[in-house]
C-alpha cells in the first residue's frame, strides 16, 4: 500500500462499526458478496455480527461521543428490523 493511501485512511469508531453492519448487511442478504458476486443469506453470521455490535454498544457504554452512540443505536435498529424480516421470508436458510 503507498504512502498516499495510508495517509488517507482515517481509523475511526465509525468506520469500524459501519465495516461490521456491511458485513451484516451482506450476511442478510441484502448485499451481494464482492468475491462471488451473489446474495448469500447466512442468518447465523449475520446474528453473531448483531450481538457483537450489541456487546460493544454495551461495552462501550458513556465512552462513546453522541454521534457514535446514535450511530450505533441506528445500525442496531436497522440490522434487527432487516434480521426480523429476513427470518419470516420463505424460503431463506434459517439459524
Amino acid at each position: 500500500m503507498s504512502d498516499e493511501i495510508k495517509k488517507d485512511i482515517e481509523v475511526s469508531f465509525g468506520l469500524f462499526i459501519t465495516g461490521l453492519m456491511m458485513e451484516a448487511v451482506m450476511a442478510l442478504g441484502d448485499l451481494e458478496n464482492p468475491v462471488t458476486h451473489k446474495k448469500e443469506p447466512n442468518l447465523h453470521h449475520a446474528k453473531i455480527l448483531i450481538d457483537t455490535l450489541e456487546m460493544l454498544k454495551e461495552k462501550t457504554k458513556n465512552n462513546l461521543s453522541k454521534d457514535e452512540d446514535e450511530a450505533m443505536s441506528s445500525i442496531l435498529y436497522d440490522l434487527r428490523m432487516r434480521f426480523v424480516t429476513k427470518a419470516k421470508e420463505p424460503g431463506t436458510p434459517k439459524l
